[in-house]
């Protein structure tokens, strides 16, 4: 399978000279099968770029997997292009909740005054899902969901295919300022869900030194997601949901930062940008890195 990366900024999209190497949009990622199944995972403003080449494409079948419904990760949804094809099938998964359908839920933002056109005048055939907690075959990919810690219902996601599987945690605060390093297993939010994975993309928000006027916002430090991944045995960490407040300059030392604390083979921790390419196959994964800074 083919990820790649259309968007990995946090919280707000930010444009700009100082996030032109990491990139400004907010979270979206593309899975694409052997088979040609397309999975969009998050709806942010990285979504949109995603959709002009899907449309261009002729994709009919389409899986959106939500992580959450927070604006960031939602944004990009209206502007999918693919959605106003009544040729194309959009199927969009997300987490419970007991006060609304999820339907319902998207349909207060994709509804004036907060959107020109409603969600029940979109040209698509739109179906709706819970995000699946028991494994769900999509065409030769495999994809299950998990609840994890972030404000108001949150999932991850793990999608496999074949002995190859990489792990979506956007949003997520493992540790709400413990050490995850010493948590048990059965007890830590996403671990389940990661344990020896390929590849995780893990939000990185922080760096240790703004955790702490951070506690309890459900996002994670950079020793903090880096204790998690070893915790997990993961292949390759890539860090993911970019504090829109970090120039490419100040993310180039949390980078470094992250590195020094994984020890040796620190070249299992990398950066996530936007449009970086991951390779997952038989062969092993290969990972598109940025190049070095001149």
């Amino acid at each position: 399978m083919r990820v790649k990366v259309w968007g990995c900024r946090g919280s707000l999209a930010v444009p700009g000279a100082d996030t032109v190497r990491y990139g400004g949009n907010t979270s979206c990622v593309s899975v694409r099968g052997s088979d040609g199944e397309v999975l969009v995972l998050d709806a942010g403003t990285g979504m949109r770029p995603l959709g002009i080449e899907l449309a261009a494409e002729g994709v009919k079948v389409i899986h959106v997997l939500l992580s959450h419904l927070h604006l960031d990760h939602l944004q990009g949804l209206g502007f999918f292009r693919p959605l106003f094809n009544e040729d194309t099938e959009v199927h969009i998964w997300g987490p419970a909740s007991p006060v609304l359908p999820l339907q319902e839920r998207i349909a207060t933002y994709l509804s004036p005054p907060l959107f020109p056109v409603r969600l029940a005048d979109i040209p698509a055939r739109v179906t709706f899902h819970d995000a699946p907690e028991e494994p769900i075959v999509i065409g030769g990919l495999s994809v299950r969901a998990s609840l994890v810690t972030h404000q108001g219902p949150t999932v991850g996601y793990r999608v496999e295919e074949g002995d190859r599987s990489v792990v979506y945690l956007p949003d997520h605060e493992p540790g709400l300022g413990v050490d995850v390093a010493l948590q048990p297993t059965d007890w830590l939010s996403g671990y389940e869900l990661t344990n020896r994975a390929d590849v995780l993309l893990h939000d990185a928000q922080y760096g240790d030194d703004e955790y702490p006027g951070h506690i309890g916002w459900g996002h994670s430090a950079i020793g903090l997601v880096v204790a998690f991944a070893q915790k997990a045995d993961v292949g390759q960490l890539v860090l993911f949901h970019h504090d829109p407040g970090h120039t490419d300059v100040e993310m180039e030392a949390l980078v470094d930062e992250a590195r020094r604390l994984w020890g040796p083979a620190d070249d299992r921790v990398c950066c996530a940008w936007d449009g970086m390419v991951i390779d997952l196959d038989a062969g092993g994964v290969t990972l598109e890195r940025l190049p070095p800074v001149a």
